[in-house]
């Protein structure tokens, strides 16, 4: 089988993912911050999965900053996905931090193009995480007004232009430091991530910390539309990339049928608290006061289409979020 390298592989999607390539037989190489060395580590981090008795996972180390790597990742990689970055919801958006997330990105990607030009491997293919944030709100028509190339009947398809916001600009310059490996030869696969739902990290986990409370907490008015994916929905996307030669390009990783932000919320509470729920309004000066220039992606209605990627032969475990709902509030 062959041997998949990850960057980002201890976020809450690369130790899914982690664990999905293992049982499918694949070996792994996570590749994590830290200084210049030679060869694998044979410890796990402290923050890696628990998968490190297996022999066929391994850890190496990439210094961004100093724009290195561990060769022996490199040569003996088949495939790079590309997860690694900071994450855009940890900390309020300062000058300093949407610095750090779009330099974790660029930088990250310059570094495993100057890698793969200068480095002996034979790697394939490269997939590489981008987001649902190149997209704007759905009351804008992001191809500039030609609704033919950048929107269809289920809402943004991959032929728009970007937003000419902070992430539409980041996610541009993302994609953009990315395309250089095609010119080595290598198959590069693109997938814009929507609100991805897991029992270990990100949203969901934040939807659930009302509902402790027996409150469903709705933020603004509840209509914008969220376009979500399930972690194993992702992962597979991540899998089925590697293993279908025909894909290439960009292709949106959202679920097929995006729900309100309200419908979500109440269907969660209703997985969790059955009927002993009490549903609330946040106001959305409240969410501007607290989160500041973030509240605008937590309020912002953004219907992304997922027609390419099953047009391209994907079939997704849990295109609902009845389906995706009930397997994770069973399995919290």
């Amino acid at each position: 089988m062959a041997t998949i390298m990850i960057t980002g592989g201890t976020g809450t999607v690369g130790k899914r993912l982690t664990e999905l390539l293992l049982s499918k037989g694949y070996s792994v190489i996570i590749v994590g911050r830290g200084g210049h060395s030679k060869g694998f580590s044979t410890s796990k981090p402290s923050n890696s999965s628990g998968a490190s008795n297996q022999t066929n996972l391994r850890y190496a180390q990439w210094n961004i900053d100093a724009q290195t790597i561990d060769e022996s990742a490199i040569q003996q990689a088949d495939y790079i996905i590309h997860l690694a970055g900071a994450g855009v919801a940890d900390k309020r958006w300062s000058d300093a931090r949407k610095k750090e997330i779009a330099d974790s990105r660029i930088n990250s990607c310059a570094l495993i193009v100057k890698a793969l030009s200068s480095i002996p491997n034979k790697v394939k293919g490269v997939i590489s995480a981008s987001a649902i944030g190149w997209y704007g709100p759905d009351n804008q028509h992001n191809d500039e007004g030609n609704a033919s190339t950048g929107l269809d009947k289920r809402g943004f398809t991959e032929a728009a232009n970007p937003y000419p916001d902070f992430l539409g600009n980041t996610c541009k310059a993302w994609e953009d430091s990315i395309a250089p490996v095609k010119a080595f030869g290598k198959r590069l696969v693109i997938l814009r991530t929507g609100i991805v739902l897991s029992n270990q990290g990100g949203a969901l986990v934040e939807f659930k910390k009302p509902l402790l409370f027996k409150t469903a907490a709705i933020l603004g008015s509840g209509k914008q539309m969220i376009s979500w994916i399930h972690v194993d929905d992702l992962c597979n996307q991540y899998i089925y990339a590697i293993e279908n030669e025909q894909m290439n390009g960009v292709y949106n990783a959202v679920a097929p049928h995006p729900v309100s932000n309200q419908t979500l919320t109440i269907e969660l509470a209703k997985k969790i608290g059955g009927s002993f729920y009490i549903p609330f309004y946040v106001p959305a000066f409240l969410l501007k006061i607290a989160l500041g220039e973030m509240s605008i992606e937590v309020l912002k209605s953004a219907t992304v289409s997922s027609h390419k990627i099953e047009a391209a032969g994907f079939q997704f475990q849990y295109p609902s979020i009845h389906d995706a709902l009930t397997q994770l509030t069973k399995t919290t």
